[in-house]
């Protein structure tokens, strides 16, 4: 197991090098429409010319044009909090939850010990899985407080829907484990980091450090981002929110776009 670890940070660290490499102006453009052509991303919606990017890496995490993630204003949704594939919507049942068809893992292992005091047993966990395509920034899901962060060692095994379909991943990824305050009660977020994804940001917060920011953020913010993709698990407590009639396991969602509706 330990040998395998090593395998991922040293290849994590070689992809991450790469990506950071300086790429010349003139080959830009050509080099971005050629990763959107393999992974379907949309250059349309990206912000400024494609020569602003220095390199791939500023490229994965490129910021869009205004207005193209309207955020639902009803105030009775719950928006999701980044663009990806809904890879499950699972209660909280005896701890447990599920990560894809016939594989859970232990809720408080995922949350390495973030919401010790919130009872969760029949709350609801959206998984939301960000593929290369993708836009890499995460947003708040709900206006209120981001009262911890907590930073949570472990592996890198791919996300990709076909990897958690066989094997236990989410709880021993490494991750950053939110919580927020707001008026419909806490929020639990867990940023869920990948094969080759070493680097997961949050404002304000220093990377790898625990601590407590108390910063308020707006539904819709920009809160944080993955360089390359991975995954969200957003939890709300029992009692607190349900799923959208259209949204189901497969369904693609977008930043912004109401996912779940307030009780």
């Amino acid at each position: 197991m330990k040998l395998r670890l090593q395998i991922q940070r040293t290849l994590s660290a070689v992809v991450g090098w790469l990506a950071d490499r300086h790429i010349p102006r003139p080959l830009r453009a050509p080099l971005y429409r050629l990763y959107a052509v393999a992974t379907g991303a949309r250059l349309s919606q990206v912000r400024g010319p494609l020569s602003i990017y220095p390199s791939l890496s500023a490229f994965f995490v490129r910021r869009l044009l205004p207005g193209a993630r309207p955020v639902d204003q009803n105030p009775q949704r719950l928006v999701s909090p980044v663009d990806g594939l809904v890879q499950a919507i699972a209660p909280v049942s005896e701890g447990r939850v599920l990560q894809a068809k016939g594989i859970d893992y232990s809720l408080r292992e995922l949350l390495a010990g973030v919401g010790e005091d919130l009872d969760l047993e029949g709350g609801l966990a959206w998984t939301l899985y960000l593929g290369p395509k993708d836009y890499h920034r995460i947003h708040a899901p709900e206006s209120g407080r981001l009262t911890e962060a907590r930073w949570a060692g472990g592996a890198r095994f791919s996300v990709q829907p076909r990897v958690l379909a066989r094997r236990r991943v989410l709880p021993i990824n490494e991750r950053c484990v939110l919580r927020f305050e707001t008026e419909h009660g806490p929020l639990l977020l867990v940023l869920v980091g990948a094969l080759c994804v070493g680097r997961i940001r949050v404002l304000g917060v220093e990377p790898g450090v625990d601590s407590r920011p108390e910063r308020s953020f707006e539904r819709g913010e920009e809160l944080a981002r993955f360089e390359l993709g991975s995954t969200v698990v957003l939890l709300t407590p029992p009692g607190r929110a349900r799923p959208s009639v259209d949204i189901f396991r497969g369904r693609p969602v977008f930043q912004g776009a109401g996912i779940g509706r307030w009780q």
